[in-house]
Formats: structure tokens, C-alpha cells, sequence
């Protein structure tokens, strides 16, 4: 897809397919014809940043994933914009320590970016294990295989019955999330989680044979973000992302589910406050200043159009917010 008024994303690296999401919307809060440094936290197969740096030909992009598949892609796509684009495989809750030296470039910006959740990519590759197709092995790491965490079989056969329940209640809003954990320390008993059927079956179990996808979708989404630490890692990058930005930065995060979406919210809205103190006080001890301004008061949400050609675009929320 290619958003209005940008000529040219390249080609999408081979192998890795996956199509950017609110483009427009993107360019239209991040402003990259204003030049300057961005940072792309997921760069993902690089659609975002290609966008970018075609709508400004005088901004430079740092983009970063902690998918090494995602890296050499952004790096493939990326390579026609020359010393203007800079991939490095890190993780966007650490840094800027993780690029050491190359971190020093990384003040002052002009806009960051965080695309949340899984590419397409990751979905559709049976071995990264992120569906519930039949015989996909339990991994979902986003790092891969080297990514330092352990796969999603091992949490499964490893964590109590309460931690599976805290998981399932907290990042599914699985209604019946006690039965269902009951239902896994059941059946690792007798065979130890290894693939998709085995989450699937213990599923239709505990919550009944015609248990829907969407139901489903709520189970394998709160073993990933366990799996990856997701929320964790977002509430740590937002505030030290937001102080990487110059005076008048620009902030946007893409969510695509409601616990995403209102950490981000949370954050946007108490940075843009003069005074974060508790009611009780009688007087001001905190900051006494707005550290900016939201962009956007109501989540931006994808065209029907888009919807129509990216089925997968539909959960998106775009919030923005600028810095003072």
C-alpha cells in the first residue's frame, strides 16, 4: 500500500512480506518534511520508514527490531536511501544503551516510532509460531529462536496454575481463565505442551468444544505477551523514548489491542499535565509543567479502505502526542 503523496516504498524485501498500516496517518503526525532524526522502534520489513524517508529527503532514520529476520529485511529495503537509514538489531526498551556508541546519535529527534504487535511476517511463518494453525510449534518469541526469552511451551509446561491464570485473565480477558489454567497443569501432566493443537485442545476443554477463533485469538495473545514481556517493555520505552525527542518531537504509537492502547493513552495524557500531584495535596510538589501537548485526543483508527485491502489493520489505534 502506498499512502498519498508518497511515490515509491521499494519493493518488499523477499521473503518478508508485510504491509504497513495507517501510512498516512503516520506522515501526517510525524512530519518528516520537517527533516531531522527519527527512530523507528520496530521497524519491522521497513514500510514505515521507507515512507519516511521518502517524504523527506532531508531526514535520517535510525530503525531498530529485535526480529534479526525483520533487520536484514529493513536493511534490504532500505539500502537505496544510502547513509540516511541505519538498522541495528536492538530492542526498543533499551535503548539507547543497546547501540553504545551509535546511541550518541540518538538525541534531540525530531520523532519516534512504535509500531506494536506482530508483522504479518511472524504471523504467517508456521515456524515462529505465533497462530493457532494446526501443528504450529508453541515459540512466539519475537526475537526468535535467539531472542534470549524462553518459547511459549516452556511457559506453559513450567508456570503454576496461578501464574497461567493471572496470564490468561490479565493479558486475554479470558472469561473463564481459572478453568483454562486448570485445564493446561491438567494435561502437562500427561504430555507436555509442544504445538498449537495441544494450547487449541486443552482450550476447547476448559472453555467447550465450539469454543470461537476470536476466544482463541484472546488465549495465544495473552501466552505471547507473557512470552515477551510486552506491556513491560512498553511501560519502560515510553518515557525513555520520549526523553530522546527534541523540543517540539513528535511521538506515535500504533496499538492493536486495548491493553496497548491504554498504557499509551495513560502516558500521553499525564505527560500533557501541569500537575500530576495527588488531589490530597494542598499544594503543587511535582514538575508544575506540561511536559507537551496530545496530537490526538481520540485514537486515530484505519479507512474502511484500508480495512478492505489489510483485514489485519482493523485493531489498529494511532495515538500522537508532541513534546514542549
Amino acid at each position: 500500500m502506498k499512502g498519498r503523496g508518497v511515490r515509491d516504498l521499494g519493493p518488499a524485501p523477499t521473503g518478508f512480506e508485510h504491509e504497513p498500516v495507517m501510512i498516512d496517518e503516520v506522515l501526517a503526525s510525524l512530519e518528516p518534511e520537517r527533516g531531522g532524526g527519527y527512530l523507528d522502534g520496530t521497524v519491522g520489513g521497513g514500510g514505515h520508514a521507507a515512507a519516511l524517508l521518502e517524504r523527506g529527503p532531508s531526514a535520517r532514520l535510525w530503525g531498530v527490531d529485535r526480529d534479526t529476520e525483520a533487520v536484514a529485511a529493513a536493511r534490504e529495503r532500505l539500502a537505496r536511501f544510502g547513509d540516511r537509514a541505519q538498522v541495528r538489531r536492538a530492542d526498543f526498551r533499551d535503548l539507547p544503551e543497546a547501540l553504545g556508541d551509535e546511541a550518541n546519535e540518538l538525541h534531540d529527534l525530531t520523532g519516534v516510532l512504535l509500531d506494536l504487535g506482530v508483522s504479518s511476517h511472524q504471523i504467517d511463518t508456521t515456524a515462529r509460531g505465533f497462530s493457532f494453525r494446526p501443528a504450529t510449534p508453541l515459540d512466539m518469541r519475537m526475537g526468535g529462536t535467539t531472542g534470549g526469552r524462553r518459547p511459549a511451551a516452556d511457559l506453559l509446561n513450567e508456570a503454576t496454575e496461578q501464574e497461567l491464570g493471572e496470564i490468561f485473565r490479565t493479558y486475554g480477558e479470558v472469561r473463564r481463565w481459572r478453568r483454562l489454567a486448570r485445564e493446561v497443569a491438567r494435561r502437562r501432566r500427561e504430555r507436555p505442551f509442544r504445538t498449537s493443537d495441544d494450547l487449541v485442545d486443552a482450550s476447547r476443554r476448559a472453555l467447550g468444544a465450539s469454543v470461537a477463533p476470536g476466544t482463541l485469538a484472546q488465549v495465544f495473545q495473552a501466552v505471547r505477551i507473557a512470552v515477551n514481556e510486552e506491556l513491560e517493555a512498553l511501560e519502560r520505552a515510553l518515557p525513555r523514548l520520549r526523553d530522546m525527542l527534541a523540543s517540539g518531537g513528535r511521538y506515535v504509537v500504533i496499538a492493536y489491542h486495548s491493553l496497548e492502547d491504554r498504557r499509551v493513552k495513560h502516558a500521553f495524557r499525564e505527560w500533557s499535565r501541569e500537575c500530576v500531584c495527588p488531589p490530597e495535596l494542598p499544594v503543587c510538589r511535582c514538575r508544575g509543567k506540561a511536559l507537551g501537548h496530545e496530537i490526538t485526543r481520540r485514537p486515530l483508527r484505519p479507512s474502511e479502505d484500508e480495512v478492505r485491502r489489510n483485514p489485519r489493520s482493523r485493531s489498529a489505534r494511532l495515538r500522537a502526542w508532541e513534546k514542549a
